[in-house]
């Protein structure tokens, strides 16, 4: 009879131990499943619209996001998930899973915009001149979503999901610094994910190669000869050569430019001048550059359009391709075997009609400097609907279907699980491991 019992103990343990680890080794629909479900629940939802709201509440532009890395350091620390910090000012890497390889990272993006908020609701940004324009509050939301959900089932990983909180997006190549910094040892695919207000709710939209353009900045200062209005034979006037200037720039794309190879060169900025009857001595112009291909060729034809259309009429011109230390962002590429993976993910989480083949755009992500060191998928989540329209990303009007979140995190928890399981099956856990 104790032999019976002895038996009977140990097969009841067998089957908790199988039942425990089959949410790994178990069948991939029931485990994305399982996923989705955890992230639908009114646990994990609640919780991530909360950290949503506050974030929004409190904005901070790049490098300055020292509340927001308060906020999702104390939410890792209550989830008992490690991390390393300060990692590129603000930035944050957290770990999930063995510790040893391989390693996959997701990555979501902390900064805000110097905009005015105009949307009036309960959660209305408390900083004045800063909001949540471009959704990187749901972006954190969403990735600690995944990172509650994913530490939950952390000892069926497979591996180690590396979780990248990148600071200074926006324009000043935060995901660059966060690189240099060694945010991306070990780690061999990254994926990041953008909410967008322009695709369906419920559906992702990505596609392989080339997604979104490199861009850069330039400003130029035109010098002449100021002097009065009424006697123009006397000056040197840069309004006139800024004005030719401004013209010339656009031959670039019309006359220079493959029709079937996009560029974009926008003069968004002329600054100089404060009387009706005064020539200025300077004008100040500037803009941005958008390219697939022939990014360095574009940027050195800008300096030339200008230094020698300012020197035809008889001006001087400087010209500055990275003001205030902005640098230009290589295009945003996705890996073809990532990309693959994504769309099944995509149609096997949230149904065959759910991924949408997106169209390359002309806007930048600095998502690019991680993609073009390891291989890395960005790709677009819905939320726009037929009751509410939703204003573009940077607008003041700028708002999140907060039912998007999540989709979010299930997909990022999906993606990463996903990763693991398809390494580990090849078998292709090699190289190098330093202890984290």
């Amino acid at each position: 009879m104790a032999l019976s019992n002895f038996l009977t103990f140990q097969l009841l343990l067998l089957l908790r131990v199988s039942s425990e680890s089959s949410w790994i080794a178990g069948d991939v629909s029931q485990i994305q499943k399982n996923l989705l479900e955890s992230a639908k629940s009114p646990d994990v939802f609640d919780w991530m619209v909360r950290i949503r709201r506050k974030i929004h509440e409190n904005p901070e532009l790049g490098y300055e996001e020292f509340e927001t890395s308060k906020l999702i350091r104390s939410e890792l620390d209550l989830l008992g998930i490690k991390y390393r910090y300060p990692v590129a000012i603000t930035g944050i890497i957290g770990y999930i899973g063995t510790g040893e390889p391989p390693f996959v990272a997701l990555r979501a993006d902390m900064d805000a915009l110097p905009i005015q908020e105009a949307v009036e609701w309960e959660h209305k940004s408390k900083i004045p001149g800063k909001m949540h324009a471009c959704g990187h509050d749901g972006h954190v939301a969403m990735l600690l979503g995944a990172a509650k959900i994913l530490q939950e089932h952390r000892h069926d990983l497979q591996g180690t999901v590396v979780l990248i909180f990148q600071p200074a997006e926006e324009g000043l190549s935060g995901a660059k610094k966060m690189r240099e910094e060694g945010a991306l040892k070990n780690v061999e695919a990254i994926f990041g994910i953008h909410l967008s207000p322009r695709t369906p709710f419920g559906k992702a939209a990505s596609r392989a190669g080339s997604f979104m353009a490199g861009a850069g900045v330039f400003e130029a200062v035109i010098t002449g000869k100021g002097g009065h209005a009424a006697i123009p034979q006397h000056t040197i006037d840069p309004v006139f050569a800024a004005s030719s200037i401004v013209i010339s720039l656009q031959q670039l794309v019309s006359r220079e430019t493959d029709p079937l190879d996009s560029k974009v060169v926008t003069v968004s900025k002329v600054n100089g001048g404060n009387a009706f009857n005064v020539i200025p001595d300077s004008i100040t112009i500037g803009g941005t550059l958008r390219a697939f291909t022939g990014f360095t060729q574009l940027q050195q034809r800008i300096k030339e359009i200008i230094t020698k259309q300012a020197a035809v009429h008889r001006c001087n011109a400087s010209v500055n391709l990275t003001p205030k230390g902005r640098e230009p962002m290589p295009p945003t590429v996705n890996n073809m075997d990532l990309y693959k993976q994504f769309k099944k993910v995509v149609r096997d989480l949230l149904g065959q009609e759910a991924f949408v083949e997106a169209a390359p755009e002309m806007g930048s992500e600095d998502f690019s400097y991680f993609a073009e060191t390891i291989p890395g998928h960005f790709s677009l989540l819905g939320m726009q609907d037929e009751t509410n329209a939703y204003a573009s990303s940077h607008s003041p009007l700028y708002r999140i279907k907060e039912d998007v979140l999540p989709y979010g995190a299930a997909i990022h928890a999906t993606m990463a699980v996903q990763y693991l399981k398809e390494k580990a099956s090849k078998g292709s856990v090699s190289g190098s491991h330093d202890e984290l």
